[in-house]
């Protein structure tokens, strides 16, 4: 007998197991009822008298060897089990890859940056605004077509809130609480009631500026937009200003930008006009100072505003404006080396 119980002594040294059901047909094998070391004990009343001392020892130091590495085998299993529970169960097998910033994201900082160095600083306010501060205070007529459901998103319950159409409304909120010298720029998200199409959109993203202090003219905004254009697009774009009407500024203007595909000399993405409208522009009505609480006997000011979709579509040709929202991995990922 003695021999046997080295032999399993030796065997339970080495117990290993690759799962929970390996390790339960190992305890099934040595310590269950019929398993190899009660079988032992069964037959330890046939051991000569002289030997049970011994054998008995032997006996006991088997049983308890392979109790514990059975237990041992077990709490291994256990712990797995625990850390396999901390993982998230849900995250996918395969490495993840990183993402990109959105092509608007990325226009939008650059846009910012420009400004950014030019003195402008960041404006911001809500996109559920009131009619005062998106059309009352910018001097539009109580009449105005910019007041009608056809074209703004009101709220049913409060026909006074609306959700903004541009971000006029901070440069509002800005002039009514600050005294100038102001000079800001307004980036956000604005909502027009309008049909979505590839060239339209019911939200879009703008940014506006606005500068108001003593002595501001027409000559300071042409200088500081042909700076814009020409760090944004290059330094041989060109620009031109056409009169235009905004109801927040006095004179107005619409500013275009050579074309930088076949450099001013006509083709089919200008039309064959050699020049891309790009913003509105122009001097702040004096009506707009005074209703913000601005003395316009001593201020001045301009404003420009842009979309910020139309800048993307100029500087990566980009023909559908709901490529931008529709989350298209395949489309986002040709914006990785614009990071």
């Amino acid at each position: 007998m003695l021999a046997k119980i080295e032999q399993l002594l030796q065997e339970v040294k080495g117990l290993t197991a690759q799962n929970p059901e390996e390790l339960e047909a190992l305890r099934i094998k040595y310590l269950s009822k019929k398993g190899a070391i009660n079988a032992l004990m069964a037959d330890f009343r046939n051991v000569p008298a002289e030997q049970k001392k011994e054998v008995g020892m032997k006996l006991n130091e088997l049983k308890n060897l392979a109790q514990e590495r059975i237990a041992a085998l077990k709490e291994t299993f256990e712990n797995q089990d625990n850390s396999a529970a901390e993982l998230d169960l849900t995250r996918t097998a395969y490495p993840i890859k990183l993402g990109t910033r959105h092509p608007l994201t990325i226009v939008r900082n650059e846009i910012i940056d420009i400004f950014g160095r030019m003195g402008f600083t960041i404006a911001d306010g809500p996109e559920v605004e009131d009619d005062w501060h998106v059309f009352s205070s910018m001097n539009f007529p109580a009449d105005h077509p910019a007041r009608d459901m056809q074209d703004t998103f009101f709220i049913e319950t409060h026909p006074d809130i609306i959700l903004r159409t541009h971000t006029s409304s901070v440069q509002s909120r800005v002039m009514e609480v600050s005294q100038p010298p102001i000079r800001v720029i307004c980036p956000g998200r604005v909502y027009r009631n309008e049909a979505i199409s590839y060239r339209a959109h019911c939200f879009f993203h703008q940014v506006e500026g606005l500068y108001v202090d003593k002595n501001v003219s027409f000559t300071d905004l042409k200088q500081v937009l042909l700076q814009f254009a020409q760090e944004m697009f290059g330094p041989d774009t060109k620009i031109r200003l056409r009169p235009s009407y905004f109801p927040f500024t006095e004179p107005s203007a619409e500013m275009d930008i050579s074309c930088d595909i076949c450099g001013g000399e006509g083709c089919p993405f200008c039309k064959y006009t050699g020049w891309v409208e790009i913003l509105g522009c122009g001097m702040v009505d004096p009506a707009v100072l005074e209703a913000n609480g601005i003395d316009s006997k001593v201020y001045t000011g301009y404003a420009f505003g842009m979309g910020v979709e139309r800048i993307t579509n100029l500087k990566y040709k980009v023909k559908d404006l709901r490529m931008f929202s529709e989350n298209d991995t395949r489309f986002l990922e040709e914006f990785e080396s614009a990071n």
